[in-house]
C-alpha cells in the first residue's frame, strides 16, 4: 500500500485502492481522487497495478413530479461535479468547501405552497428532501418581514417529537386583533417534497392581548404512521416533517383573508421539525371496523399467507469478543447480506449513493503503524478495490479515512488528532452523505476528540457488494492492537451518546492495561541495567592494569554487576526476582537495545522452562510464574503461552480462566505461533467460555498458515516435521530413533554402501528433523550430494538440484543445478519437470517455456505445477491468453490443494472466507478447516510435539505431560489423544498436577475434530454408556459415538452397536440413515443384527478368527436353531452344546494358525515415506520429497520392517 502523497489544505491523498502485496513504494498519483491498483494474491506474485476506471454513479436529484407522497415513479437524479477536497467546518477541520448553516436558524424554512424556482443569493436554508441537498433542491430566501405588532406571538411545544397518530402539540399564542391561528404539517418522501398532510385553523376574536394555550392532537395519514397489513398495503418512507404555525389577522374581505392568511404574510409564525419513524418501527393499526362477510372470509383464507417481515435491526455486532491483532496481513472478514425485511432493504438501496451509517470500535493500541498505513476497518469490493469506508492508522497515530465517490474516483482525509497508546478508547465514525464525523471516546464515555469533514461530493456505499476487513489482509498490514467490541449501524447516523456498544468484559480489559503498565517498568529496568553494566565493562576494557594479577581477575573473575542503587526501595522489592536474575547475566555482547531486552526474556524463559521440565518442576509451578511473567514482559511470548496453558488447565495451580485468556491474548498479539493457534482453536470449537466465532477463528489460523509456508523456507529455528505418532502404536514407537539408534546406524551403514533409498531417507531425517533425529541441514546436504553423484536415482538428483538452486546450507550453483534438474526430468520425474518450469519462470522470465513444462508436470499429477499454472493466470501472463483470469486460476489452486499443496490450500481458504469467487461460495467453516489444516503443519508446533514424544520414550513423564499439554491446547488432534492416553496410563500424575479431568477433556476435544481416530470415539462411547466419574450415562450419545467409529471403518463400532441391540436397546433412525442402513429392508432386530455383524466381519481381518467372525457364526447358528427347535429345554441344551462346539472350533483354528505361521513376521505392504514430508511452497519447490516404493525394495528386511509403519505417519 502506498504512503500518503502530498497534502493540500489539510486534504490527504487517497490510498491506492487495495494495493498489491509486492508493490514497492508506489505513491498515489495525485492529491485529488487518487487512483490505485488491484490487489495481489497473498504471496504477492507479480500482480499488475492497473488504475480503476471511474464508473458513472447513479444520479440523484430533487423532488419528482408525481402527485402525493405515496405515488411511485422514477425521479430525475443528477450529481453536481463539485470539488474533491474537503471543506473546513466551523470546528476547524481541513480543506475548504461549502459552509454549514449556523446552529440557530434566523430564518424559517420555506413556507408550504411556495412556488419553486432557482436558488437565490444569500444565506440558504434547505428544505430536507430525502435527507439530501442537491442543485435541484429549491432554496428560498423569504421576503423581508413587514413591520408588525410585536404583541402577537406563537410558540409550539411538541411533547413527542416522533410522528405518531394522535400526536399532541401545545400551541401557545397571543393575538392583538381578531385573528386566525393556522397549523399545517408538510412532509417529504422519496417522491415528493412539500406535501401537506395535516391542516387545522381556528378563529380567536375575543381573547385579545391575552396569551392562550391550546392542545391540538395531530392526525396523519395511516400510510405515514402504521405498518403494512391487510388493509394498509403500501406504507411510505417519510424523510422529514415540518410543523408550521402562524397567526394572520382577520379581515372583512375574503380576498384579504386569502392573501394575508399565508405563512409568508403572517404577523407571527413559528415552526418545528418532527421526527419520522421508519416503517419497520411503526405499530400495526387497530382498524376497529366490521368487514363485510366476503372480505372477512377472504381475510380468514389469506391471514396465514401474508408474508410477515422478520424482526431485524440495522445494528450489527461485528465483533463481540477481544481480538488480538499482531500487525500481520490477516484480520477478521465479515460479509453482509441484503436485509430480509423488505422495508429495511428498501432504505438500504436508497442510501447507496447517499450513505448513512455509523461504526463504533473499541481499541487498545500497543504501537502505531511502523511503516505506511495499517488497517483498522475497510471495505473491499468484488474488483479487489478499496471502497467506502477505508479507515487506516499511520505511523504518527493519525486516522486516515478514504471514501469512494459516486462519480468513481476516491478521496481521503486525515484527522488532526492522534489516537492514544496503551489505553482503551472508542473510535466512533459516522457517515452522512458527504459528511464524516470522527470522535474518540474514553472508557468513561466522555469525548476526547472530535472532528468533522464536509464534502461537496457524495460517497458511494454498498455494504453487500464485497466484504469488510477488520485488521490486516493481503492488501494491508493490520494495526498492533487489541480490538474490543465493534458495532455497525448499517442505516443510522448516531451521536456518541446514542451508540450502544458497551465493553465486553471490563475486568479483562483492565488486566490488559495493568499488564502493559508492568511490562513498561520491566523493559525500562532491563534497558537501564544493561546500559549501566555495559558502560562499566567498557571502562574496565580501557583500564591499564598495574600487574598481571589484576589482569587475570578482570579476565576470569566475576563480571560487572549493578547493585540496583539507582532504583528506589519500593521498585527493588517489587521486582526483586528480576534484579536477581539480571545480576547473573552477562551483558558483554553489544546487541541492539530491543534485541537485548528480548535476549533477557529468552534467558529467563529458558531458566523457567528447564525448571518446569524437571522431575519436581510441576510441583513448584507457582514459583516459576514470576519468571515467566518477566520473560513475557521482555517480549518473549513463548512465556505468555506457557502462562496461558498453566492457568487455563490448572497445571500445578488453581484454574483461572481470566488469566488464561489474558496471556493467550498477549501471546497472540506478540505473534507467538502456539498462542495464535490456541485462540483460533478455542473460537473454532466455542469451548472454555470462548464464543464460537468462525471469522475470528479464521483470522488467527490464517496468520499461522501463512507463516507455515514461510517457515518451511527457513532451515534454522526450533522446527521439526509434524509427525502423527500415536502412543498406542507400539510398532511406530519402535521406529523412533536418534543419531546413535539402531535404525539410524543401519540406514547410515546402507547409505555408505551406496543404497539410494537409504541415502534419501537419511538425508530427509537430517534435513527436516524427522523420526527423533535432530535437524542437521549440513549433514543432510552431504548425503544429497553423495547420492546425486554416485547414483542415478532421479529423486536424489532432483533433491540436490533444489538445494543448489536455493543455496540452502550450500553455496548456490545455478549451472550445476540446471544440469541436474534436466537429468532428473529426462528420467520422467514430475517434480523435476516442474522444477525446470520454475527455473524458466524465475531466472529467464521465459513464461512460454515455464508454462510448457508446468503443463507437462500437471498431466503427471504434480500439485506444484497446478499451483504455478494458477499463478500465471492470476498474474495475466499465461502465454497466448492475455489478461487476468481469476476463475481459471482458482480452479488450478483448488486442484493443487487437493494434492496437498500448502499455498493452494491457503488460497482456497481465502476464497471461502471472502466469497468473492463464483466457484467458491462463502463458507467460513470450510475456510477455517482448510486454514487449520495448513497451520497444524507448522514446524514450531512440530518441535513441541517432538520434545513431548522424546520425553515419553525416555519415560520422563512430567516433561511429556507438560509438552503434550502445550501442543494439545493448540487444537492438534494427535497430541490431544496422546495426552488423554498418558492420563489413562498415569492417573496419579494427572490427578496430582492437573485441576481439570484430563481424560474426559482431551478425548472430548479429540472426537470434536474432523480427523479424530476411531479409538477416541469408542472411548467416549464407553464413557457415555457406563458413565464416567461425575458424568451421567447417556445412551443416545453412546450410540452416536459407536456409529461414528463404525463410519471410520472400525469393526468394534459395529460390534458395540449390535451388542446394544442384543441388550434390548434401539438405534435411532437418523443414525441408521447415517450408516446407510435401509430401514425398510432391515425393519426387524434380527435383520438389523445380521447386517451389523456382517459389516463387523467385513471390516475386520478376515484371514484370522476375530470376535466379529465368531459373533456372526453364533448369530447364524442361533437363527437356525430357533427356526427348527421350539422347545425351551431342547433350546437350552442345544445352546449349551453349541457353546462347547464353538469353543473347540476356536481352539482348533488357533492351533492351525500357530502351525501355519512363518518363522518371521510378515512384512507390511504399506510403503514407508511415500507421502510428501513437507508440501512444496509456491513456485519454488524447496521441500525434499520422500523415497519411492521402487527404491525401498533394495533395503534389508530388518530396516523395512521397522520403518514401514513410519511411512503411514509421514
Amino acid at each position: 500500500m502506498a504512503a500518503p502523497a502530498r497534502f493540500r489544505r489539510g486534504q490527504e491523498a487517497a490510498l491506492s485502492r487495495a494495493r498489491p502485496l509486492t508493490a514497492r513504494g508506489r505513491r498515489a498519483p495525485g492529491w485529488c481522487g487518487a487512483e490505485g491498483g488491484r490487489a495481489a494474491p497473498l504471496s504477492g506474485r507479480g500482480l499488475r497495478v492497473s488504475p480503476r476506471v471511474p464508473a458513472e454513479g447513479p444520479e440523484r436529484g430533487g423532488p419528482g413530479a408525481a402527485e402525493g407522497l405515496a405515488r411511485s415513479g422514477a425521479a430525475s437524479r443528477a450529481v453536481s461535479p463539485g470539488r474533491c477536497h474537503a471543506q473546513p467546518p466551523s470546528a476547524g477541520g481541513p480543506g475548504e468547501g461549502r459552509a454549514r448553516p449556523p446552529p440557530e436558524a434566523a430564518l424559517p424554512p420555506p413556507a408550504p405552497g411556495l412556488s419553486r424556482g432557482q436558488p437565490r443569493r444569500g444565506r440558504l436554508n434547505f428544505l430536507p428532501a430525502f435527507g439530501k441537498v442537491t442543485s435541484r433542491t429549491t432554496a428560498v430566501t423569504p421576503q423581508l418581514e413587514r413591520k408588525m405588532d410585536h404583541g402577537d406571538f406563537i410558540h409550539l411545544n411538541v411533547l413527542e417529537k416522533k410522528i405518531h397518530n394522535n400526536s399532541e402539540v401545545s400551541v401557545h399564542y397571543l393575538c392583538s386583533q381578531p385573528c386566525i391561528v393556522n397549523l399545517e404539517a408538510v412532509a417529504s418522501s422519496e417522491f415528493r417534497t412539500g406535501v401537506s398532510v395535516y391542516r387545522r385553523r381556528w378563529k380567536d376574536e375575543k381573547s385579545l392581548y391575552v396569551s392562550r394555550t391550546r392542545q391540538v392532537h395531530l392526525k396523519f395519514p395511516s400510510i405515514m404512521v402504521y405498518r403494512d397489513d391487510y388493509i394498509i398495503r403500501n406504507s411510505i418512507i417519510v424523510h422529514s416533517v415540518i410543523l408550521y404555525a402562524w397567526i394572520s389577522h382577520a379581515s372583512g374581505s375574503s380576498y384579504d383573508v386569502k392573501q394575508n392568511g399565508s405563512y409568508q404574510r403572517a404577523v407571527a409564525r413559528n415552526y418545528t421539525f418532527l421526527e419520522a419513524v421508519p416503517p419497520f418501527k411503526r405499530p400495526y393499526k387497530d382498524h376497529k371496523v366490521c368487514l363485510q362477510w366476503g372480505i372477512d372470509y377472504l381475510w380468514t383464507l389469506q391471514a396465514n399467507r401474508i408474508p410477515q417481515c422478520p424482526h431485524e435491526s440495522d445494528g450489527v455486532q461485528i465483533l463481540n469478543f477481544i481480538y488480538a491483532s499482531s500487525g500481520e496481513k490477516t484480520g477478521i472478514v465479515k460479509q453482509f447480506e441484503q436485509f430480509e425485511n423488505r422495508e429495511l432493504e428498501t432504505v438500504r438501496q436508497h442510501q447507496i449513493d447517499y450513505p448513512m451509517f455509523t461504526v463504533s470500535i473499541w481499541l487498545y493500541l500497543v504501537h502505531y503503524c511502523e511503516m505506511d498505513l495499517c488497517g483498522i476497518l475497510y471495505f473491499i469490493d468484488p474488483k479487489e478495490m478499496y471502497s467506502t469506508p477505508a479507515v487506516f492508522l499511520n505511523e504518527e497515530g493519525y486516522v486516515h479515512i478514504q471514501m469512494h465517490l459516486v462519480r468513481g474516483d476516491d478521496l481521503a482525509v486525515k484527522t488532526s488528532f492522534s489516537l492514544p497508546l496503551r489505553q482503551w478508547f472508542r473510535l466512533d465514525l459516522s457517515f452522512k452523505g458527504g459528511q464524516i464525523e470522527v470522535s474518540s471516546v474514553g472508557k468513561n464515555l466522555k469525548r476526547h476528540h472530535h472532528q468533522s469533514f464536509i464534502f461537496r461530493e457524495d460517497f458511494y456505499y454498498d455494504d453487500t457488494d464485497g466484504y469488510f476487513v477488520l485488521g490486516g489482509s493481503g492488501y494491508a498490514n493490520g494495526i498492533e492492537a487489541f480490538f474490543g467490541p465493534v458495532k455497525y449501524y448499517r442505516l443510522s447516523v448516531l451521536d456518541t451518546e446514542q451508540i450502544s456498544n458497551p465493553l465486553y468484559d471490563e475486568e479483562i480489559m483492565e488486566q490488559i492495561e495493568i499488564y502493559y503498565e508492568r511490562c513498561m517498568d520491566v523493559q525500562e529496568i532491563v534497558s537501564e541495567y544493561r546500559d549501566i553494566v555495559s558502560e562499566g565493562q567498557a571502562v574496565q576494557q580501557d583500564c591499564v592494569y598495574e600487574n598481571y594479577y589484576s589482569e587475570l581477575i578482570d579476565k576470569y573473575g566475576e563480571k560487572s554487576k549493578c547493585d540496583a542503587f539507582m532504583w528506589g526501595k519500593e521498585l527493588r522489592e517489587k521486582y526483586h526476582l528480576l534484579f536477581k536474575l539480571l545480576k547473573e547475566m552477562d551483558f558483554s555482547s553489544p546487541d541492539d537495545e530491543n534485541d537485548a531486552v528480548l535476549e533477557v526474556g529468552w534467558r529467563i524463559f529458558e531458566k523457567a522452562a528447564k525448571g518446569l521440565s524437571s522431575t519436581d518442576g510441576l510441583s513448584n509451578t507457582g514459583s516459576f510464574i514470576p519468571l515467566l511473567l518477566d520473560s513475557s514482559c521482555c517480549g518473549y511470548h513463548k512465556a505468555s503461552y506457557f502462562l496461558a496453558v498453566i492457568f487455563e488447565t490448572g497445571l500445578g495451580v488453581p484454574v483461572d480462566r481470566s488469566k488464561g485468556l489474558l496471556y493467550s491474548l498477549v501471546g497472540a498479539q506478540g505473534d507467538e505461533r502456539l498462542s495464535v493457534m490456541n485462540l483460533g482453536y478455542k473460537h473454532y470449537q466455542g469451548i472454555n467460555n470462548y464464543p464460537l466465532d468462525l471469522e475470528l477463528s479464521y483470522a488467527y489460523y490464517s496468520n499461522i498458515a501463512i507463516k507455515t509456508s514461510l517457515d518451511q523456507h527457513a532451515i534454522t529455528g526450533e522446527q521439526a516435521f509434524v509427525e502423527t505418532v500415536r502412543l498406542m502404536d507400539d510398532e511406530l514407537l519402535k521406529a523412533q530413533t536418534k543419531e546413535n539408534g539402531d535404525v539410524f546406524m543401519w540406514l547410515k551403514h546402507e547409505a555408505t554402501r551406496g543404497n539410494a533409498a537409504a541415502q534419501q531417507r537419511l538425508a530427509q531425517m537430517l534435513f527436516w528433523g524427522q523420526q527423533g533425529v535432530a535437524k542437521n541441514p549440513e549433514a543432510a546436504i552431504e548425503w544429497y550430494e553423495k547420492g546425486a553423484i554416485e547414483t542415478e536415482d532421479p529423486v536424489l538428483i532432483y533433491d540436490y538440484a533444489i538445494v543448489l538452486f536455493k543455496g540452502q546450507g550450500v553455496k548456490k550453483n545455478i549451472k550445476l543445478a540446471l544440469e541436474l534438474m534436466k537429468k532428473a526430468a529426462a528420467k520422467g520425474l514430475p517434480q523435476a519437470v516442474n522444477g525446470l518450469g520454475w527455473y524458466y519462470h524465475n531466472f529467464k522470465r521465459d513464461y512460454r517455456n515455464a508454462a510448457k513444462h508446468w503443463l507437462m508436470a500437471e498431466e503427471l499429477g504434480n500439485p506444484d505445477a497446478s499451483y504455478n499454472l494458477g499463478v500465471l493466470y492470476l498474474d495475466g501472463i499465461f502465454p497466448g491468453k492475455p489478461g487476468r483470469n481469476q476463475t481459471v486460476a482458482a480452479q488450478y489452486f483448488y486442484k493443487a490443494a487437493q494434492g496437498g499443496h500448502i499455498e493452494g490450500t491457503l488460497r482456497c481458504s481465502q476464497y471461502y472466507i471472502t466469497g468473492n469467487m463464483e466457484d467458491f461460495p462463502r463458507d467460513p467453516e470450510k475456510a477455517v478447516i482448510w486454514a487449520k489444516h495448513v497451520a497444524e503443519k507448522n514446524g514450531y508446533l512440530g518441535h513441541v510435539i517432538r520434545k513431548a514424544l522424546n520425553a515419553y520414550l525416555e519415560l520422563s513423564w512430567h516433561e511429556a505431560l507438560l509438552h503434550y499439554i502445550l501442543a494439545a491446547e493448540t487444537g492438534i488432534e494427535v497430541s490431544q489423544s496422546n495426552l488423554a492416553h498418558i492420563c489413562e496410563e498415569r492417573p496419579d500424575l494427572a490427578k496430582k498436577y492437573l485441576a481439570t479431568d484430563c481424560v474426559w477433556r482431551y478425548y472430548n476435544f479429540s472426537v470434536s475434530q474432523i480427523n479424530a481416530p476411531s479409538f477416541a470415539y469408542l472411548k467416549m462411547g464407553d464413557f457415555y454408556y457406563y458413565g464416567y466419574q461425575n458424568q451421567s450415562k447417556d445412551l443416545e450419545l453412546s450410540v452416536r459415538m459407536y456409529a461414528q467409529a463404525a463410519l471410520e471403518g472400525d469393526s468394534q463400532g459395529f460390534f458395540n452397536l449390535a451388542l446394544l441391540i442384543e441388550e434390548g436397546n434401539s438405534i435411532p433412525s437418523y443414525i441408521l440413515d447415517h450408516l446407510e442402513i435401509d430401514q425398510t429392508v432391515h425393519s426387524s432386530n434380527t435383520s438389523l443384527l445380521q447386517e451389523l455383524y456382517y459389516r463387523c466381519w467385513n471390516y475386520s481381518n478376515q484371514e484370522s478368527i476375530s470376535p466379529c467372525s465368531l459373533a456372526l457364526l453364533y448369530f447364524y447358528v442361533r437363527v437356525f436353531w430357533n427356526n427348527i427347535l421350539q422347545s425351551t429345554l431342547i433350546y437350552f441344551m442345544g445352546t449349551f452344546l453349541l457353546s462347547i462346539l464353538v469353543a473347540f472350533t476356536m481352539q482348533y483354528f488357533q492351533k492351525i494358525s500357530i502351525r501355519s505361521r512363518p518363522g518371521r513376521p510378515a512384512v507390511s505392504t504399506i510403503p514407508w515415506g511415500t507421502e510428501q514430508l513437507m508440501a512444496h511452497p509456491s513456485i519454488s519447490p524447496t521441500c525434499i520429497p520422500p523415497p519411492t516404493q521402487e527404491n525401498i525394495t533394495s533395503l534389508k528386511k530388518k530396516v523395512i520392517i521397522i520403518t514401514n509403519k513410519m511411512g503411514q505417519v509421514t
